[in-house]
């Protein structure tokens, strides 16, 4: 699947960037975008682009909360034609499938996961990149964007229990807009970027729902696109992310957890030129650079979340993937900060 994103997702950013005082043409330029191009919203530009743009703009802003900046410009509309259907869903719960059925043509490369337990649910949304990317910004602005969604489907007032960042916690100064896209106390240094709410919330009727209007909205959606299928790909890779703290990312378990047998499901990757090794690998690729990104987080601590039972395994590993032990990668990203 190409790794693509809707020009919509920079809405806000050149707002952000005039109000920090900062031309983005040259950023942009570094990218390969132009102001031109990003004037259709529904132009597809390569998510890897977009990812870097917005990391490289925070580094020359000093910026570290821009993607929540422009959180606050966006809209449930921002979502382009799909949003009419989401708005008008029964339920949060309807509302995130239908972002899930939809997700390739808004943004081929985010995955949003559902769990619940303990009267809970878990919102979390990691990226799916073939090469990983430090992505702080975009993580934190996808976030704030499944706020506002959740916060149309049930009621202006409504916030959820907590809000998890992977990454360390923002200067003082900084932790006001937390407040303001999120309506609750957010925590810092945890093992995902996800949204924790009280899992009753997914099932709460939407006073504003109607089911004409959400007919309506399918099929003029039909009519123009029609939604993407879930890849085995996709269902793998969700697997692995969640299974990989566990230690139980194995191709036995994640076959298990599909209901098929190892060999169907190799069979199946083979068909989408893929193998479980490169998709284990792509995983861990982009999990290190989110965990180690984040100063406070113990290498030990990110040798556990990649499931590797010794510091020295996780090590190894990380040398032949990245060129050089997690340490030193670690205190190089550091110094170009």
């Amino acid at each position: 699947m190409a790794e693509v994103v809707r020009v919509a997702a920079l809405t806000g950013y050149f707002d952000a960037m005039a109000a920090l005082g900062v031309d983005p043409r040259p950023l942009l330029a570094e990218q390969g975008l132009t102001a031109d191009l990003l004037i259709n919203p529904e132009q597809l530009i390569p998510a890897r682009a977009t990812i870097r743009l917005l990391e490289r703009s925070a580094q020359a802003t000093g910026c570290v909360t821009l993607g929540l900046r422009m959180v606050e410009a966006r809209a449930l509309a921002d979502l382009g034609a799909t949003s009419l259907l989401i708005a008008h869903q029964p339920t949060l719960r309807a509302a995130l499938a239908t972002l899930a059925e939809f997700r390739a043509r808004i943004n081929s490369t985010l995955i949003l996961h559902l769990e619940e337990a303990d009267g809970q649910a878990i919102l979390r949304e990691d990226f799916a990149l073939r090469q990983p990317e430090p992505s702080r910004q975009s993580s934190n602005l996808a976030l704030g964007v499944l706020a506002r969604l959740c916060g149309s489907a049930l009621a202006d007032s409504w916030s959820p229990l907590t809000v998890c960042f992977a990454h360390e916690a923002p200067p003082a100064a900084e932790l006001a807009i937390f407040t303001r896209v999120f309506r609750c106390r957010p925590e810092f240094d945890c093992e995902m970027n996800g949204i924790v709410l009280d899992a009753r919330d997914l099932d709460r009727p939407n006073v504003k729902a109607d089911d004409q209007l959400a007919q309506h909205a399918r099929r003029l959606l039909e009519s123009v696109m029609s939604p993407t299928a879930r890849t085995i790909t996709q269902d793998v890779e969700q697997l692995i992310t969640l299974l990989l703290p566990s230690g139980k990312a194995t191709v036995q378990m994640c076959a298990a957890s599909l209901g098929v047998t190892v060999r169907t499901l190799q069979r199946s990757l083979d068909a989408e030129q893929i193998s479980f090794t490169n998709l284990l690998q792509r995983a861990r690729m982009q999990l290190a650079t989110q965990y180690l990104a984040n100063p406070r987080m113990r290498v030990t601590d990110v040798a556990e979340l990649l499931g590797y039972g010794s510091i020295g395994a996780f090590t190894r590993w990380h040398t032949k993937s990245f060129g050089e032990p997690p340490l030193r990668w670690r205190n190089g990203k550091r110094a170009l900060t």
